[in-house]
């Protein structure tokens, strides 16, 4: 919450300058009301002090949708399939339980979205589900034309904040072209939109909450990956994770790697071979939420380590570890022992049975961080 007030406070502080009330006032009301949606909540820390029990990402998911509907009575699930559980499992009893709150709709994302738009425009919490980022696209205009510009086009009277649209990404090892694409940064492009992505069971189901309470319309992708293979303590209570916020995974002090999503448990991988065959010391932050991203913990890892790795599924060209890269060679330019490297995807298609060639694995990173802390 500080990184929030923090932001706020340099908002109010540039636009009282020039003299931008009516921003001003907008601003003021998207705060108040981000105080009011997390009022009373705990967060991820706090929770843990309680009861918790083990759950994978699909079903931490499962428990954050459950637990977000039966709090709020104008909360609404819907998607291709997810009347039945979803593709994935991840609506699993949701009908059972909330009725017809929970429905499927056409294979029509543009439809979807559009669609929960004008449910968080009258007052709803609008959940979708894109069965697969994949297949966002066709929900483009209406996340980027719509849901991102509704409150600023309408000087603040009017917004689509209640509006989560949920959707799998990344790679599963058997997917191809259509089933494993990584578009986070076609949206992070786009002021309006809140970009999330978790990497842990934990993470998933407070960031998912908080995506759900927040005043702005937020694209909230997962890891599929990750839905059945990433299993941790999770507490049964309703918390949230602060949106905003990266966490510091793993301390170190020759060189910052920097991922989201599946890529930060590669990066892990990646920094404890390293450190046992090298005595290389990296430090590991996952960052959460891409748009807004945390640049005051990324800043300070990087002016302390000197180096900095970036690493991400999507595509080299063009990917959200090119903004990473040039903020940090910008504000850590001084203090920098080596450039800063990226290591992605590669500029094609995404491939079927040459995935392991195109992912970004440990080896991949081990490698790339030798070089680099070696310059």
């Amino acid at each position: 919450m500080g990184l929030c007030r923090n932001t706020f406070a340099a908002s109010c502080s540039a636009l009282q300058l020039i003299g931008n009330q009516n921003v001003l006032a907008s601003l003021q009301h998207c705060h108040d009301a981000l105080h009011q949606a997390h009022r009373g909540l705990q967060t991820l820390a706090e929770a843990r002090q309680g009861e918790a029990k083990p759950l994978n990402l699909c079903n931490a998911v499962n428990e954050a949708l459950h637990q977000a509907m039966d709090s709020n009575d104008k909360a609404l699930v819907f998607g291709e399939d997810v009347a039945f559980g979803g593709v994935f499992r991840c609506t699993v009893g949701l009908l059972e339980r909330f009725g017809r709150r929970v429905f499927n709709t056409p294979l029509a994302e543009q439809g979807i979205v559009g669609f929960g738009i004008g449910l968080a425009s009258q007052g709803y919490t609008a959940i979708a589900e894109i069965q697969f980022a994949d297949y966002i696209y066709p929900a483009f205009d209406q996340l980027v034309n719509e849901a991102a510009k509704y409150r600023y086009r309408s000087g603040g009277d009017f917004t689509a904040g209640g509006l989560t649209v949920r959707t799998p990404y990344g790679a599963v090892g058997h997917g191809g072209h259509y089933h494993s694409q990584s578009p986070e940064s076609f949206f992070t492009h786009v002021p309006g939109l809140k970009v999330v992505i978790p990497a842990t069971p934990a993470q998933a189901k407070g960031l998912l909450l908080a995506c759900i309470q927040d005043p702005d319309p937020c694209i909230f992708m997962e890891p599929k990956m990750l839905y059945r293979t990433s299993v941790e303590e999770v507490p049964e209570r309703e918390y949230i994770v602060l949106l905003g916020q990266a966490e510091v995974v793993r301390e170190g002090s020759d060189i910052t790697l920097i991922g989201w999503g599946a890529q930060v448990h590669v990066l892990s991988q990646a920094a404890q071979s390293v450190a046992d065959s090298e005595g290389i010391s990296c430090e590991v932050i996952d960052l959460r939420t891409l748009l807004p991203w945390d640049v005051t913990t990324v800043t300070a890892s990087v002016k302390k380590t000197g180096r900095l790795l970036v690493s991400h599924e999507a595509p080299l060209t063009g990917g959200f570890g090119a903004e990473l890269v040039a903020e940090m060679t910008r504000r850590c330019f001084l203090h920098l022992e080596a450039p800063p490297v990226r290591v992605c995807g590669a500029d094609t298609p995404f491939p079927l049975v040459f995935e392991p060639l195109y992912l970004p694995g440990v080896e991949r990173i081990v490698e790339a961080t030798k070089q680099t802390v070696n310059f």
